[in-house]
């Protein structure tokens, strides 16, 4: 039962009124509503503009890295086919020319390091296969008769066995999967043929210098024309997470504190929910993508900002804490749209503080995203860190101050707004810990 003295709030952004329990709530004048609408409709446009902008940016930059590449791919298949077309070519390789066109379609891919990876997987596993093969297949024909089948047989299960078993070891298949599988091909093909043909060595040793041209081809055209790095990739995607979700958290409170009667912007409210849910979902699905991109940046020679030893496996890191990071900001978003909230009077009582702080934490990711982007250094510790300290006490205070009124309204009120102060500080924690993770990728990077 509420008391019968009267209780006097003061709402922000509402000059000159005020709400008294047991009295009737003086709605927000027209005036301020139709101020409220457009600066929520303003922010909505900006916020629209700038992912349709970066959007169609990244889609122009995608396309005309495809063509590029096509481009080289069609390059190195004309060279690599003049061991064909070129009679004096044609007659010292022969037959054997078809394996460095094979080696081309096989090896080339769109980044660079992934090139240099697979072509160094296939040299590896052709050189190992190759060599033993000839080696069985050169004892097997010294034993006649069933003996010399035994030998073939048991030296394609042994080896054949073990490569398999290796290719199901983790760090093996991360980065040299295609090698071990080139190789239980190569040695099976060269042990194999070994027992019908003759001078298997020589055989051997022409396919191996074809396949050599070709991944020579590939190499040359790969890192010196127009190259795409995969380390430059994974650089600009994680770097471009953090603005993704600096967008997403600022929508999502924005769209949480739009005036309730404002019925005439549902089709834009959908169409920022559905930006709010893309842009972290695509964080969310970023994981094989990131590992991805790391194996085949660690392939890659010295180039531009990156060094040999760049700390890539920080990056995966990164995109951890990233991934969690959208995932909390998929459950405020989801506690934000429940049918259970407080009335549009607590609303707006928390608005300013709330917003404040949402506003704060876009700024600090975006300012991480930026240094990042970069390669700056950035100082979390005597910028960010404070900051997002100082939200945290605000928070704090918000849910003190609202405690008292909460106690006087229905549970179910209270329990909403605590939902949402916490929910933040819970975000404010994981961008503390990104905070983190980019100083000390910065201090490995910059040593």
């Amino acid at each position: 039962m509420m008391d019968s003295s009267s209780v006097v709030i003061s709402i922000p952004h509402a000059e000159s009124h005020v709400v008294e329990a047991g009295a009737v709530v003086v709605a927000p004048t027209k005036k301020e509503n139709t101020r409220m609408k457009s600066k929520a409709l303003i922010s909505f446009i900006s916020n629209t503009a700038s992912y349709v902008r970066e959007k169609t940016r990244r889609i122009d930059k995608q396309k005309m890295r495809r063509v590029i590449h096509s481009v080289k791919v069609g390059l190195a298949l004309v060279l690599v086919s003049l061991l064909y077309l070129l009679d004096p070519l044609y007659e010292q390789v022969g037959d054997n020319a078809m394996w460095a066109i094979m080696t081309v379609v096989v090896i080339f891919e769109f980044f660079a390091g992934a090139t240099l990876g697979k072509g160094l997987n296939r040299g590896l596993g052709t050189i190992l296969g190759g060599g033993l093969g000839c080696l069985a297949a050169s004892f097997a024909q010294q034993v006649h008769g069933t003996g010399n089948s035994i030998i073939v047989g048991t030296s394609v299960f042994v080896f054949g066995a073990a490569a398999t078993y290796a290719r199901l070891v983790p760090k093996i298949k991360k980065r040299y999967d295609y090698g071990a599988m080139i190789f239980i091909l190569t040695f099976n093909l060269v042990v194999v043929s070994g027992l019908r043909a003759e001078k298997v060595l020589q055989l051997a040793r022409e396919r191996l210098c074809t396949i050599g041209m070709g991944f020579a081809v590939c190499v040359f055209i790969s890192l010196l024309i127009f190259p795409t790095w995969a380390s430059d990739e994974l650089h600009d995607s994680i770097a471009s997470n953090f603005n993704h979700l600096a967008r997403s958290l600022e929508g999502c409170l924005e769209e949480y504190f739009k005036v309730d009667s404002d019925t005439e912007n549902q089709p834009s409210t959908s169409r920022a929910n559905s930006l709010i849910t893309s842009s972290c979902k695509l964080v969310l699905n970023s994981k094989a993508k990131d590992e991805q991109l790391t194996n085949f940046a660690k392939w890659e020679p010295w180039h531009g900002k990156f060094g040999l030893y760049y700390p890539w496996g920080k990056y995966l890191q990164l995109g951890d804490h990233l991934r969690e990071l959208a995932s909390s900001i998929i459950s405020l978003k989801s506690c934000l749209q429940s049918s259970k909230q407080p009335s549009s009077t607590l609303r707006q009582l928390i608005r300013e503080p709330c917003e404040a702080v949402g506003s704060s934490l876009g700024w600090s990711l975006k300012e991480l995203g930026e240094s990042l982007k970069k390669m700056k250094k950035c100082q979390p510790a005597d910028l960010i860190l404070p900051k997002l300290k100082a939200m945290r006490i605000e928070l704090s205070s918000v849910a003190s101050d609202n405690s008292k009124l909460a106690g006087k309204l229905e549970n179910v009120e209270g329990l909403a707004v605590a939902t949402l102060v916490f929910s933040l500080m819970e975000i404010i924690e994981k961008v503390e810990d990104l905070a983190k993770e980019v100083e000390e990728l910065g201090q490995l990077a910059f040593r």
